[in-house]
């Protein structure tokens, strides 16, 4: 991208904002006092007061009653937060911001940073930032403050209440790890022995070698053209063929499933990787480069198990003249990651509850849940009854799905196939608290399984770029497993579960338990922990008791709304 598009492109969103602060922010002028809301109370303080407190350590007599109870080292780190800068190139931000999703964080911001009064203040936020990031010394929360378009009030109960349901949430999830871990040992406990080491190590690649292919293919129906990764074994085994299909996450690209589909095909699958165009890298930046207004098109909630089902087809149409007709195409696999979990889910039959999403998405906090930005999108597309259950997949994988609310606990209970869930401990994007744990006890499967990563944070660390990779790679307090590690966990697991239930392969059933999972994370700091149907009793009780101890006030204060 050249600079002078990029500098436009930055001068015409600045405009616009001031533009619409003009409009709907008239009479107000640059903040000068900074509220503090707490129920009826109000107080205030000067923001010329914070700016001479933060740049010369001076502090006048209004301001000394907030830091009364702070220490002089406390003060001190007010002062480096408060004049910190942060050299970050905002454009790419600040586009998002101009989109639904990115509209939908400045909302949900703007209930606990407003204007005075109480008035929202989503776009008085992206106002300020846009100005802010402009001024000489980069961006820092006190020039935040200062190029604020009126008086900032901080409403402090709503914060205070959000950053508890945020340490709440912290604590369950280690309530539910510690949960998993316990029914893990259970299961492993009832369960007869079995020396792993003695057997195949599904770690390894298979016998019969791989290679890649890539073919375009165009859906005439639906006006879509995308590309199609297919992994097959150099060496074809004698049989039927065992076939999965994938599905890549917002903002991915069939590379993300490239692991996946090498370890397969050298055990004798095919595995065919579709582009999602709608919803995939190319599309996520063309929002960032400022060539689309909107993360990913609405359509995807449609499109994209059409697009599996479409890859079906056409290697049904191909399997005489290319694969020799060995392609088992009546009981195909399906694995996806993220939005393509979600993917995955609704061809195992998952059915799209709006009236559960529209409760889930009204509320307030519901945002405390990430993923929620994205399933919340659904509520506009047309709303009908959606049935994207495709006969022909007979088993699925659905890593760190986006889930819970656009299915609910309805839409999850028409999935009888066997599942496999898989989540991580570390992720911020699809929390296993909200996304994963309480869902697997929906599925209405005998033949389900929850696969837990320790660490796992819904993507590589080590590959992700810019601010955010930046601050979490610096960070003294967070350690991830290693991608090697984190690979080994899922295709032997992934392996173990498609030779089960579409490779016909019963004796690989024994893959299948916590006790593998244990074997798999000897000797590591991160462990795998795998739970089946048989603990869903003690799973639905951690829910209920997580539920009552963590989050009784704020279900209590939805229902009241």
């Amino acid at each position: 991208m050249k600079a002078h598009k990029s500098d436009n492109f930055f001068f015409r969103s600045l405009a616009l904002g001031l533009l619409s602060s003009v409009i709907t922010a008239l009479p107000l002028k640059a903040a000068e006092r900074v509220f503090f809301s707490y129920g009826a109370v109000n107080v205030s303080v000067s923001v010329t007061d914070l700016d001479t407190f933060a740049k010369k350590g001076v502090i006048s007599p209004q301001l000394s009653v907030f830091l009364a109870k702070m220490t002089p080292q406390k003060q001190a780190e007010l002062r480096e937060q408060l004049t910190k800068s942060y050299n970050i190139n905002l454009t790419p931000l600040l586009r998002f911001f101009d989109t639904s999703m990115g509209k939908d964080v400045l909302k949900g911001l703007g209930n606990f940073i407003s204007l005075e009064g109480g008035e929202n203040g989503k776009e008085a936020l992206r106002e300020a930032l846009a100005k802010a990031s402009s001024q000489p010394e980069g961006l820092t929360l006190l020039n935040i403050l200062e190029q604020f378009p009126g008086n900032v009030q901080f409403n402090t109960d709503k914060i205070l209440s959000a950053g508890k349901l945020l340490n709440n949430t912290e604590k369950a999830t280690k309530d539910i790890v510690k949960a998993m871990v316990q029914m893990s040992n259970q299961e492993i406990a009832s369960a007869s022995a079995v020396d792993f080491s003695s057997m195949p190590d599904l770690r390894k690649p298979g016998p019969y070698g791989y290679e890649k292919q890539t073919i375009i293919l165009t859906d005439k129906s639906r006006d879509r053209r995308f590309s199609v990764d297919i992994y097959k074994p150099k060496q074809w085994k004698t049989g039927k063929t065992p076939v999965v299909v994938a599905s890549h996450g917002l903002a991915s690209n069939p590379e993300h499933f490239a692991g996946r589909g090498k370890h397969l095909a050298s055990y004798g699958y095919v595995v065919a990787v579709p582009q999602h165009p709608g919803s995939d890298l190319i599309y996520a930046k063309n929002v960032l480069n400022g060539t689309a207004k909107e993360v990913f098109d609405i359509n995807e909630f449609i499109n994209r198990p059409r697009d599996i089902s479409y890859v079906i087809d056409e290697l049904q149409r191909r399997n005489n003249s290319e694969f020799g007709g060995r392609l088992n195409l009546n009981s195909v696999g399906a694995i996806g990651h993220s939005f393509g979990g979600y993917t995955v889910l609704a061809l195992a039959g998952a059915q799209i509850d709006f009236d559960h999403l529209q409760q889930q998405c009204d509320w307030e906090y519901s945002r405390i849940n990430t993923s929620m930005l994205l399933q919340c999108r659904a509520l506009n597309i047309p709303r009908r009854n959606y049935n994207f259950r495709d006969k022909r997949i007979t088993a699925v994988i659905a890593t760190n799905p986006v889930n819970s609310n656009i299915f609910g606990p309805k839409g999850l209970d028409k999935v009888s196939i066997p599942v496999m869930m898989g989540a991580g401990s570390y992720d911020p994007a699809a929390p296993v608290i909200f996304e994963q744990f309480r869902t697997f006890a929906w599925l209405n499967s005998p033949n389900k399984y929850l696969a837990l990563a320790e660490g796992q944070a819904h993507l590589d660390v080590s590959e992700l770029n810019g601010p955010l990779g930046s601050m979490i790679k610096s960070s003294s307090d967070l350690t991830f497993p290693s991608p090697d590690l984190l690979n080994n966990y899922i295709n032997s697991i992934s392996l173990g579960f498609f030779d089960t239930y579409i490779g016909e392969n019963e004796r690989d059933r024994v893959y299948l338990q916590s006790a593998y999972a244990n074997y798999l994370s000897q000797g590591e700091k991160f462990k795998l922990l795998l739970i089946t149907n048989s603990s869903i009793s003690e799973v639905n009780n951690i829910i209920e008791q997580v539920k009552n101890q963590y989050f009784a006030e704020y279900i209590k204060e939805q229902k009241q709304k």
